[in-house]
């Protein structure tokens, strides 16, 4: 079996600067709501078994949604609730997706809530036989990126400023990337195990904290790099239009 986690838990601060009430990111959408973020990415894992989508801040119209909007999908999905979507980090509604894995499930890639990205880069995640890590093509800056590197022992590493001031690496490293926040797990046993370690502090923190935990000391020949050919990060409206733009283009060239 092979499960979807989806986190979309947040507040959508910046997202809802520009709305006329506020809605979760996966959640907008014009004119239809196929091209919701959310219908999107679970468009694209039709061939997964499990969509397991954590939420939190407007779980009511969450619910409402995928129950009006979603039931192509409706037998795949499970609900999960995130009672601390406010004063914990990522990392809790990456945890509650985790613990709401079947024990048949072999595998699970987990997807930030608020992207979008293309199927044929999707598609290799899917097909993948190792663990995956992927990598966007956009410049790397404190303001948005998530970065990760590999260090002189073959090690992987995240760096993130909530701040969105600045980034340090106080080592050498063989390669940097800028992470496009989609993963697969080979196995969720090393997975469970990593949140079991956690400590308070860090259950408390970003999603970063499990996937370092399931990387880190993992041999880079078990991983496979996959760059994502067409990513965004949805954090406001102009990112969405952008993306709803590329969608229907996209449709009129089919």
């Amino acid at each position: 079996m092979k499960a979807l986690i989806m986190t979309v838990a947040g507040t959508a601060t910046r997202f809802n600067k520009d709305t006329s009430r506020d809605t979760l990111k996966c959640l907008y959408f014009q004119e239809n709501s196929r091209y919701s973020l959310l219908y999107q990415i679970l468009d694209k894992a039709r061939s997964l078994d499990k969509y397991i989508i954590v939420g939190g801040y407007l779980f009511e119209e969450l619910s409402a949604f995928i129950n009006c909007n979603l039931q192509e999908f409706k037998d795949k999905i499970e609900l999960v609730y995130n009672s601390h979507y406010e004063d914990y980090g990522s990392g809790y509604s990456l945890i509650k997706g985790i613990e709401a894995v079947p024990s048949e499930c072999d595998e699970v890639i987990f997807v930030e809530g608020d992207l979008f990205y293309d199927g044929g880069s999707f598609e290799q995640v899917i097909s993948s036989n190792n663990n995956v890590i992927t990598v966007n093509r956009e410049f790397i800056t404190s303001r948005k990126s998530v970065v990760l590197y590999v260090d002189m022992n073959g090690h992987i590493h995240y760096l993130y400023d909530t701040k969105h001031l600045s980034l340090e690496i106080a080592e050498p490293f063989q390669a940097i990337y800028n992470s496009a926040q989609i993963w697969k797990f080979l196995s969720v046993e090393r997975l469970s195990g990593v949140i079991r370690n956690l400590t308070p502090t860090q259950i408390r923190g970003t999603n970063l904290e499990i996937i370092q935990g399931y990387f880190e000391s993992l041999p880079l020949d078990t991983m496979q790099f996959v760059p994502v050919n067409t990513w965004y990060n949805c954090n406001t409206v102009s990112d969405y239009n952008t993306v709803y733009s590329l969608i229907k283009q996209h449709e009129i060239n089919k």
